[in-house]
């Protein structure tokens, strides 16, 4: 099960307890995924579709404690790609869905419909929070905090893509909205912002699961590099060593080491002892104890007498 179905599967377990909330919520989720149809005899019903048995009987439930209306909820199979369930909520042709379309501000009193929210829904802040819980549910997607950070809510309408930027905009989230073929997508990039706006819709358990792994991610990545940068080291200090030994070898086989200047001699012959061991530790093993950087100026001055004996020798 992906993060985005077990966000949704938590979300369509809360219930507002308010009904100014309830009705906000179900406005997105109408808006978002609803049908009108117009049957003979002029009479309106309405179907809303989801591929989320949860949603589904959220709608359901929402419709039958606001307007105590009677429906049922139909399932498909589809049959091509992946052949997921859809749920269909339907509210049978009667005189109450015209009431019900306009109180969630789907439609006018002249059967239009409208391209922005009714404002009276979102006036007060939880009803906002609602409705972006709505429109989450009926058309968003949230990917694995595994992966890059990135939620988006898909809707058909550009002026309705806008008002829900604007709405997170009100609780402080910062969304983008782009066209992608005939669709209008809301999107978050930031992982911040996308912890934000799981607060804010109320999806707590997807949160913390989401801070939980972002934060592993992130001491992994941390981890890594560390490790990248210790085996980088680690190598040029194979390197040098490996280096140093030559020439050391060279000035061995040219000339009586006895020749070197003590230090020198002494810092060849534990180099030679220990190839392995790090400049610190070859300072260390010196007697007396000397620094690091006098151990690497004495290398520096054996390889320069190792250049000159090869060059002498060339």
């Amino acid at each position: 099960m992906s993060f985005s179905v077990k966000t949704k599967n938590e979300l369509a377990r809360l219930i507002p307890l308010n009904p100014c909330c309830q009705l906000a919520e179900l406005s997105a989720l109408v808006r978002m995924d609803g049908t009108i149809q117009l049957s003979t005899g002029q009479k309106l019903s309405l179907q809303i579709s989801t591929e989320n048995a949860g949603v589904a009987r959220k709608i359901f439930k929402l419709m039958k404690q606001l307007f105590d209306v009677s429906g049922q909820i139909i399932v498909q199979r589809k049959t091509r790609l992946k052949k997921n369930n859809v749920y269909l909520v339907e509210i049978l042709p009667q005189p109450v869905v015209r009431n019900i379309l306009e109180q969630l501000g789907i439609m006018d009193y002249m059967y239009n419909m409208g391209s922005s929210n009714k404002p009276d829904l979102v006036k007060k802040r939880c009803c906002i929070k609602g409705y972006l819980r709505g429109a989450f549910l009926g058309g968003g997607s949230v990917n694995s905090p595994e992966g890059t950070y990135h939620l988006e809510i898909i809707t058909s309408d550009q002026a309705h893509g806008e008002a829900i930027k604007d709405l997170m905009a009100k609780l402080d989230v910062q969304a983008k909205v782009s066209k992608r073929k005939n669709w209008w997508i809301v999107y978050i990039k930031g992982s911040e912002q996308i912890v934000d706006f799981l607060n804010i819709i109320g999806a707590h358990k997807a949160l913390l699961d989401f801070e939980n792994v972002k934060i592993f991610k992130e001491m992994r990545n941390k981890v890594n590099r560390l490790v990248n940068c210790e085996t980088a080291n680690l190598n040029k200090t194979v390197d040098a060593a490996i280096r140093q030994v030559e020439n050391i070898r060279m000035v061995a086989k040219l000339i009586d080491m006895d020749k070197l200047s003590p230090g020198l001699r002494q810092v060849a012959q534990l180099r030679l002892e220990y190839p392995d061991v790090s400049l610190k530790e070859l300072g260390e093993l010196c007697e007396p104890e000397i620094s690091k950087s006098a151990v690497n100026h004495r290398m520096r001055k054996l390889e320069k007498i190792a250049l000159e004996l090869k060059k002498n020798r060339g």
